[in-house]
């Protein structure tokens, strides 16, 4: 199983990071197939590097929620135009399916954008992404997790190759950390965690407080990998007013409560175990 970051930016997109500017897009292959977490802005990227690869194409997409940092890229992603692309798409909640084709919808009408979902050719189908209820794709066992977020949020635990990697974006893990959560991120070979803030800037003591907000600190992040046996933290939905000095600073501090702490970085690759007949 691989992940590639190509999208560990919140909120909005920034320029001049060597660290990455794009909002959230998460890469997991695994013998043949491929999951995608997330339509942020570097979705852009990832169907370029989809496009070099040839026709024809499918992809298995996951999206945590629906606020504009998670989708605004799915316009940009070429594959999507091409009919011999193929697109299974699971939004979260119950209503999962047609909130996302809705809104993936309405965000490409006048006057935000100048094509419709429609000029989209690719074969999309939508499903509802569940808590709890694992979806299979080829190799993966893809569970979604509830976790607190203003209008709600999935994290998704996915397992493939006998490793485990946890998608934790936009979490408020201050707010609460159930113990049936907690089971899913438990002893994750990764865990991609929401590191939005400082713990000065959550508690205001740095501008206003970020209390409710739906983010975590880098310090609540290294805990949760502490206490649930994480074998690696990547802090991820970077602040866009974190400059790359700050965010290895916040990095750093974290490694004194998790040694195995560092930030995600746009283009980074990670091999967890071996496919199988590999």
């Amino acid at each position: 199983m691989e992940i590639r970051f190509f999208g560990v930016r919140g909120s909005i997109a920034v320029s001049g990071s060597r660290i990455g500017g794009n909002t959230a897009c998460v890469e997991v292959t695994s013998q043949g197939e491929r999951l995608i977490l997330d339509a942020g802005t570097g979705i852009r990227t990832l169907g370029e590097v989809m496009m070099r690869e040839g026709a024809p194409q499918k992809a298995t997409m996951f999206f945590s929620h629906l606020h504009w940092d998670h989708v605004q890229g799915f316009p940009f992603f070429t594959p999507a135009y091409l009919p011999t692309t193929s697109l299974t798409m699971y939004g979260p909640g119950a209503n999962g399916a047609q909130a996302l084709e809705s809104t993936l919808s309405q965000q490409m009408r006048p006057p935000q954008f100048p094509v419709p979902l429609s000029t989209m050719r690719s074969k999309m189908s939508f499903g509802a992404a569940l808590h709890g209820r694992t979806v299979e794709v080829g190799p993966f066992k893809v569970t979604p997790i509830d976790v607190p977020h203003p209008d709600g949020c999935m994290a998704y635990r996915v397992e493939a190759d006998g490793h485990s990697f946890v998608y934790a974006t936009d979490v408020e893990l201050p707010e609460r950390l159930t113990s049936d959560v907690a089971r899913h991120f438990e002893g994750a070979d990764a865990l991609c965690l929401d590191a939005q803030y400082t713990p000065d800037e959550y508690e205001g003591k740095k501008g206003v407080s970020k209390k409710g907000w739906g983010h975590s600190t880098m310090m609540d992040a290294a805990k949760v990998a502490k206490d649930l046996h994480a074998g690696r933290l990547f802090l991820f939905h970077h602040d866009p007013s974190h400059a790359d000095e700050l965010l290895e600073d916040m990095a750093q501090e974290a490694r004194g409560l998790f040694p195995f702490t560092e930030p995600a970085r746009e283009g980074q690759r990670m091999l967890l175990g071996r496919a199988a007949g590999a």
